[in-house]
């Protein structure tokens, strides 16, 4: 029993607070420990484990990401590479949001008119995104003009 470890140990040992180490137990992103006298004990391995989840986290994955991820660990499959395909394929996707974002507010910066609504790339931009376009293609019109 020495070598199994309180929820509070393991929040020590981790990082993480007993509270969402309870709560990735109800998602099932860790496994039910065992329980003497009432109280949860966790293997030592728990701590790779919890690991595993934290790093998934700060790379951006879902909490539901990181249990379709732990479920497609298995010894002899690799289902976990097509999590990180589209995790990555998700992540280029908001990288050229985001530099489309900041191209437009350099520009904003840039602009020798000291209102936005009297800009026409501004108001061009504006309505394109009204329109219904995406930011890209807001951006792009509002350029192309």
């Amino acid at each position: 029993m020495d070598e199994l470890l309180t929820i509070g140990e393991l929040a020590s040992r981790t990082g993480v607070a007993t509270s969402a180490l309870r709560y990735w137990e109800e998602l099932g992103l860790l496994p039910a420990p065992e329980r003497v006298s009432g109280r949860r004990r966790y293997p030592p391995s728990a701590v790779e484990l919890v690991g595993l989840v934290v790093v998934l986290r700060a790379a951006g994955f879902t909490l539901r990401e990181v249990k379709a991820f732990t479920a497609a660990r298995s010894p002899a499959g690799d289902g976990w590479r097509e999590l990180y395909r589209r995790k990555l394929a998700e992540l280029d996707q908001r990288i050229s949001q985001i530099q489309t974002v900041r191209t437009a507010i350099a520009h904003g910066l840039a602009c020798p008119h000291q209102d936005p609504l009297e800009c026409p790339t501004f108001t061009g931009g504006m309505a394109a995104l009204l329109a219904g376009t995406s930011l890209e293609e807001a951006h792009r019109a509002a350029h192309a003009s």
